[in-house]
């Protein structure tokens, strides 16, 4: 077991990749794969903040996933429902502030109230933050900033050349948060998926060969020792 580094990285993305591929080793079908990547979240989420990550967001569902087989998509759903009730009922115990980045408006109206429920029930929290990235896509998010922007121009409340790089911050759903300091991806692939395009420009990527049902708090350990091993110049020399 690696030697623990701290303080860790303000913030940590972590994309859950492999669920899939765990349950066709294991000679499961894929639903039961999602399950053990959801269990295994759970387990992460929690180590995160006992060890003083400030904010952790996770890529649960992106906007491309629904082109995935209608089965599928609703075996997540229904995790996505028992996640949110075991939140009202077991994690509002954890100091962590749940979050929700994407648009959640395409999910059923029963999850769009546990949604809102969990969110309510976790504002007083003053640990860390959660992003459950949900139906969430990195151009979309940046679409839809520009889009607000522009509104706002229309309407008289600012000019185009006042946009700057912080402003349009303040038009994502990460509004208010630190930039991603180091970002992850278990399950031997090697690209963003869309997730924080915006946000990621100057983060640390750690990828790991590992499935993401396997992957466990020590190999969050090795990647934030890579990340204090490397050195961020933010473009500068």
């Amino acid at each position: 077991m690696p030697e623990k580094i701290l303080p860790p990285p303000a913030h940590i993305g972590i994309i859950m990749d492999g669920n899939g591929r765990w349950a066709k080793k294991h000679f499961q079908p894929r639903s039961l794969g999602h399950r053990a990547g959801a269990q295994n979240f759970r387990t992460i989420t929690r180590y995160a903040s006992r060890i003083g990550v400030k904010v952790l967001t996770v890529y649960a569902f992106s906007t491309e996933n629904w082109a995935r087989p209608a089965e599928e998509v609703g075996a997540l759903m229904k995790l996505f429902k028992d996640y949110l009730q075991e939140a009202l009922r077991d994690f509002m115990d954890e100091n962590i502030r749940v979050r929700f980045i994407g648009d959640t408006s395409a999910f059923s109206s029963e999850l769009r109230e546990l949604i809102e429920e969990v969110k309510q029930a976790s504002a007083p929290k003053t640990g860390m933050v959660l992003n459950l990235a949900m139906n969430y896509g990195g151009r979309a998010e940046i679409l839809r900033g520009a889009r607000a922007f522009a509104q706002e121009v229309l309407a008289g409340q600012h000019r185009p050349e006042e946009l700057t790089e912080e402003l349009f911050d303040s038009y994502l759903y990460t509004a208010g948060q630190p930039a991603p300091d180091l970002i992850i991806r278990p399950s031997g692939e090697q690209r963003v998926s869309n997730f924080l395009l915006w946000q990621c420009a100057y983060a640390e990527f750690v990828y790991f060969d590992i499935l993401w049902p396997d992957f466990t708090t020590d190999d969050l350990d090795r990647a934030i020792a890579v990340y204090h091993s490397r050195q961020r110049r933010f473009g500068g020399v």
